[in-house]
């Protein structure tokens, strides 16, 4: 039997990185896995037939080819539901994996002792150059080792970067309507089991490219791109605020761990949490909670990302002269 089950999802991908993707895969150093792929009802042909024709290239290929579009939530939770090794990988469709990424993330889950392990990545772009060489420190991305509150709060490393336990899967499916993000919801459920580690070397490309809408973008990037959409004023600003800062990148996923959660201590620290964010959605100007944001958001790693998070949060009116300029 397989030791680990790769989990990719395809959907009217862009051919070339899709080729690249399975190359890196198939030529992994540890050979023992199993690739689980779901083309969502793609309606490019030839997403199709490049799919099919690794298929009958590699017997560790097993592919699913959905009827009708089933969406991205439920087209990984399909997969999910196939997995049947003892360790699960995620892969993007157009990422960029080196070659003992497999390897080196086994021999550290089974090292620590841990329900997940998540690694670093160089950002490429879409020519496969690399823009920045340490993603962790580019994105502020929270270092947990163990078990952390941060795991709660906030989503810690990008599914494409994760290795999890089957005891992690088996807790996450069925999906529940208040899912957002898979990766979050992993760490979570890691965080309440055995705990979580983390590899400092990049042990992928994770691509960048003109398809992506928020994810792997600084938050100028994110700013610039709002404020063509939705203008530059103090109304547009506190939209972005609400909608895509506190709501989509907190609060969701804060209710989404909440119905997944098992441990009192953490349902209580997440009903706290939710209490908080929909404090920082009322005020206009200033909030003054201020010592509750250390409480529930700091961390290893994460003092540039402390700093915008804190202005955005509890000084709106200075975050809004930012954003303006």
């Amino acid at each position: 039997m397989q030791e680990v089950d790769i989990l990719l999802t395809t959907y009217n991908t862009e051919t070339e990185y899709l080729k690249q993707q399975i190359e890196s895969i198939l030529n992994q150093t540890h050979k023992n896995f199993r690739l689980l792929i779901s083309d969502d009802a793609s309606t490019k042909k030839d997403v199709k037939t490049i799919l099919e024709e690794y298929q009958k290239k590699d017997k560790r290929i097993t592919l699913y080819q959905q009827e009708k579009n089933l969406g991205y939530n439920q087209n990984f939770e399909f997969l999910l539901k196939q997995a049947n090794a003892k360790y699960i990988m995620f892969a993007d469709h157009d990422d960029v994996w080196y070659p003992q990424k497999i390897e080196k993330s086994l021999q550290k889950i089974k090292k620590e002792g841990v329900d997940l392990v998540y690694c670093n990545a160089h950002q490429i772009n879409e020519k496969g150059e690399t823009i920045q060489t340490n993603y962790f420190q580019y994105k502020n991305v929270p270092l947990v080792q163990g078990k952390d509150k941060l795991a709660i709060s906030r989503c810690v490393g990008i599914g494409c970067s994760q290795i999890i336990t089957d005891n992690v899967k088996d807790k996450m499916i069925p999906f529940r309507d208040e899912v957002i993000a898979h990766d979050w919801l992993a760490a979570f459920i890691a965080n309440e089991g055995k705990g979580i580690a983390y590899i400092e070397e990049p042990l992928f490309g994770y691509r960048l490219h003109t398809n992506n809408v928020f994810g792997g973008r600084s938050l100028a990037q994110n700013l610039s791109q709002w404020k063509k959409e939705n203008g530059t004023s103090y109304l547009s600003y506190l939209k972005y605020r609400k909608e895509k800062v506190i709501d989509k990148a907190y609060l969701e996923g804060a209710k989404m761990c909440l119905v997944y959660a098992t441990n009192q201590e953490n349902k209580a620290f997440l009903k706290k949490l939710i209490k908080y964010y929909k404090s920082l959605e009322k005020s206009k100007y200033v909030n003054i909670h201020i010592f509750q944001y250390f409480r529930f958001l700091a961390g290893k790693n994460l003092a540039k990302k402390m700093m915008k998070e804190w202005m955005i949060f509890h000084l709106p009116i200075l975050g809004y002269l930012v954003f303006i300029n």
